[in-house]
């Protein structure tokens, strides 16, 4: 009894912080309405009971700086309802995002609202544009002004008198100015594409020219007597990219000035574009269309001419920042020295590492150094001499919190208390002296607390991730990591869920899970691991084995080598990979080898078809959903950098794509795909079941009409689904052990 009250005093606290980590992740609204960080650098912002609240750390000090009564328009009964917010530089002015809509993924567009908090007024911003038409708004480093995107166009609003002006008039469905395309979207994280100058005179922007791209055309049938034809501008692979061009608007004056950018903008990239901690250069990163060579220029804001200062080739990819950190989606870049020098990832000594880089390109030092990647970046604190990253050298499956003296003198130092393994996740304080801090792993439920660094110590006194881990039982874990080593002598990362109530003399059925592509792990120590939320009740308790296994290719922390051997491989060495594990770990005396299924989505799904088609002596039943079948279909930036140029290497699409192999079909197969899929398209579906057709290869199919990628959308879906999912399993893969 003595415990309920103390848990219940905690529970608002711990609520709240799972809240701020959740607000955190990448993706929310616009990527900055999680926790927000006042200047003073210990003290954050939140929406709280429709306010917007802030909390001095260290002892959570609590003031209310925004009452949701006062965010009641004129007119109205009810308060905005903001789902995130921003504050002008001197903090006395807050932008209100609000009744938003989804773009593809995010929530990135709606309306705009500012209150000012000495004055207590509350405006509309772009009270003439359509409604919840503005994206990406944001104010002026002057706080005077506030720049959007509304229908591909520009504008820039002075708060004072509400007048608008339009920066950019040449929008159009395809003229795309001050954000992106589908494919700079989903393959770069690229959203937000416009930058206000430090003097607040001037706006850097992209325009994205998609006119000459090709539309696919997806069908609403459902919504209507009628059928609706809905086109978006996909370049698949094989396909020049879109055209860029990065202009830098006069704000006042109203006229732009193109930058000077060398090379032919439709065979190269500029997914990172910045100021260069002055007003009158930007720097940006340029990657041909290959995406194995990336270039740095520094742009002159006025005459436009651009400065190659840093080059860097790899002989399979380059990764952009965003695509492996995540706190870098909605831009930034890392200036050290008052801007003399600047932060730089490369993986050039065959590990993800940091350097500080010259200015002008001409200097650089390793700051990182060991045999470790460099996960992410959490904190850059020049005062304090330290970079704060997320790494684990010792395993792979797990994150820790670390930090190295930026002088690159120092040693790596591990802030994770090595009494906590597992993964770890931090939001850390600009000053670098306190964090939220989220923990969990295979056997402890996330636990969430705020923290003191570089101590790591528990703000309050009771860590309640000490607790959590005290109060779980590794040995109660149904979840088993292991490696597993081919003939080959790859060595994989896996997890094994065993039947409840276990018996070895019996002979069990055992169900793969997979992804397999540079895109993502299914290996990973944190809480959740061998759980499947297709399958409706408990595979363990019904009698399966679940198994999941990381081949080379995979994104984990085992260096350069272990990542880009997939190159030019995807749909070969990945499903070679997975089926030798297979092989193996079906040496296990309880495992019925009649019974093997294997099941993923996306790339998984593709994975899924492969193994099936690929090596039928080994899978027998599989599930896969929303896969690509032919790697043609798929667009030009995700499929060019891990394969090359169809022009170039047509053979190891082909050699990797699905329907090559589909004539191999021998066992049982469901496919299952939403019709309004706008990321692996519906002709995937279509083109794989004319090729099993045209080899009177029998299987099941679902399509789920209207439904994008993620299949969620529509009444019932989600159940539909996993009841799908669950009874072809049962009935093809029969549960329990014999």
């Amino acid at each position: 009894m003595n415990n309920r009250p103390r848990h219940a005093s905690r529970k608002p606290v711990f609520l709240l912080l799972i809240l701020l980590l959740i607000l955190c992740l990448p993706g929310f609204a616009q990527q900055r309405g999680g926790v927000f960080w006042l200047k003073s650098g210990n003290t954050y912002v939140v929406p709280e009971e429709g306010n917007i609240t802030a909390y001095t750390l260290p002892g959570k000090t609590k003031q209310v700086l925004v009452e949701k009564a006062q965010l009641v328009p004129a007119g109205k009964s009810e308060p905005l309802k903001v789902r995130s917010f921003a504050f002008s530089d001197d903090e006395q002015k807050v932008l209100l995002f609000t009744n938003t809509q989804k773009v593809w993924r995010y929530h990135t567009r709606g309306d705009y609202w500012v209150y000012d908090r000495q004055t207590k007024k509350l405006q509309q911003l772009g009270a003439s544009r359509p409604v919840s038409s503005l994206m990406f708004a944001k104010f002026s480093p002057d706080g005077k002004q506030v720049a959007y995107v509304s229908e591909n166009n520009i504008y820039s609003e002075d708060i004072a008198s509400q007048q608008i002006k339009q920066l950019t008039s040449d929008g159009t469905r395809k003229r795309i100015n001050g954000t992106f395309d589908w494919a700079y979207e989903e393959e770069f994280a690229c959203r937000d594409g416009f930058r206000w100058s430090p003097d607040s005179k001037k706006i850097a922007f992209w325009q994205i020219d998609a006119s000459d791209v090709k539309d696919y055309f997806m069908f609403n049938l459902t919504d209507g007597v009628y059928s609706k034809v809905l086109p978006v501008e996909y370049p698949s692979a094989g396909e020049a990219p879109s055209p860029y061009k990065i202009g830098v608007i006069d704000v006042a004056a109203g006229a732009t000035k193109w930058m000077d950018v060398p090379g032919d903008p439709r065979q190269n990239y500029v997914p990172r574009m910045e100021w260069a901690t002055n007003a009158n250069e930007i720097i940006l990163q340029q990657l041909n269309r290959k995406q194995n060579e990336s270039k740095l220029f520094l742009c002159n804001a006025t005459s436009g001419k651009a400065t190659n200062i840093h080059s860097e080739k790899d002989q399979a990819w380059i990764d952009v920042i965003s695509t492996w950190d995540s706190n870098y989606n909605n831009g930034g870049w890392d200036w050290l020295s008052n801007g003399k020098e600047f932060l730089w990832a490369s993986e050039k000594d065959g590990w993800r590492h940091l350097y500080r880089v010259s200015r002008d390109g001409k200097k650089e030092a390793l700051i990182t150094k060991g045999n470790y990647d460099v996960m992410s970046i959490v904190n850059v604190n020049e005062p304090e001499g330290y970079v704060y990253v997320m790494a684990s050298p010792e395993n792979a499956t797990q994150k820790y919190l670390y930090r190295v003296a930026l002088n690159g003198k120092g040693k790596l130092e591990r802030l994770s208390p090595t009494s906590q393994p597992g993964t770890h996740q931090y939001t850390v304080s600009p000053n670098a002296k306190f964090a939220f801090h989220n923990f969990s792993n295979h056997y402890t439920r996330p636990a969430s607390e705020s923290i003191s660094l570089p101590d790591h110590k528990a703000l309050g006194g009771t860590s309640a991730v000490d607790q959590a881990l005290a109060q779980s039982n590794k040995a109660n874990s149904p979840v088993e990591f292991f490696k597993v080593k081919t003939s080959e002598g790859v060595e994989m990362d896996a997890w094994m869920v065993k039947p409840t109530n276990f018996d070895a003399k019996k002979k069990y059925p055992v169900v793969f899970h997979v992804y397999t592509e540079p895109a993502g792990q299914t290996v990973l120590d944190s809480y959740g691991t061998g759980m499947n939320n297709l399958y409706n009740g408990n595979m363990a308790q019904d009698g399966y084995v679940y198994v999941s296994v990381d081949n080379r290719g995979t994104p984990g922390p085992k260096g350069r080598n272990w990542r880009k051997s997939i190159y030019r491989k995807v749909g070969q060495l990945n499903i070679k990979d997975q089926a030798m594990a297979a092989q193996e770990i079906l040496k296990q005396p309880f495992l019925d080898t009649s019974r093997v299924a294997v099941w993923g989505w996306s790339g998984g799904g593709s994975a899924t078809l492969n193994l099936m088609f690929q090596f039928p002596q080994i899978y027998k039943t599989g599930i896969s959903v929303a896969a690509v079948g032919n790697q043609l279909t798929y667009d030009n930036i995700y499929q060019e950098r891990y394969m090359g140029l169809p022009q170039e290497n047509l053979e190891d699409f082909v050699n990797g794509s699905p329907i090559t192999h589909a004539k191999n079909l021998k066992g049982n197969l469901l496919y299952i795909h939403g019709t309004g899929d706008d990321n692996v398209h519906y002709n995937n579906a279509e083109q794989l079941i004319n090729e099993l057709i045209k080899h009177n290869k029998q299987f099941q199919m679902m399509p789920y009409p209207n439904r994008s990628h993620s299949i969620s959308e529509g009444e019932g879906t989600s159940t539909h689904l996993a009841t799908l999912f669950t009874n072809y399993l049962k009935q093809y893969c029969p549960p329990g052990g014999r």
